[in-house]
């Protein structure tokens, strides 16, 4: 039995013996404890260098493609309409105010 197949059979167990669920609220009291261990700055840290590392391995190019692609999937899913829509939630949205 390779070292993949033992961890999803453990996997499996785990999920029959606790629930669907049991990953998430395990996750939610790690993030948790996580954050009030180390701060929501840790957060905001971790995220850049993953988002640093992202930009030095596929170029800022990438992401622009990225972002065509989810505009026009986007353009596709929903009618002509949608977008003066969603503009027109997010200017009634209140703002939230810098801190720091």
């Amino acid at each position: 039995m390779s070292t993949s197949e033992a961890g999803r059979r453990g996997g499996s167990k785990v999920r029959d013996k606790y629930g669907e669920d049991y990953y998430r609220r395990i996750g939610k009291k790690g993030g948790t404890s996580l954050k009030e261990k180390r701060g929501s700055e840790y957060y905001r840290t971790i995220a850049r260098k993953g988002g640093q590392a992202n930009v030095s391995k596929y170029g800022p190019d990438h992401f622009s493609e990225m972002g065509k692609k989810g505009g026009n999937t986007t353009k596709e899913r929903h009618d002509a309409d949608f977008y003066s829509r969603i503009g027109k939630l997010g200017g009634a949205a209140k703002r939230q105010r810098k801190t720091g």
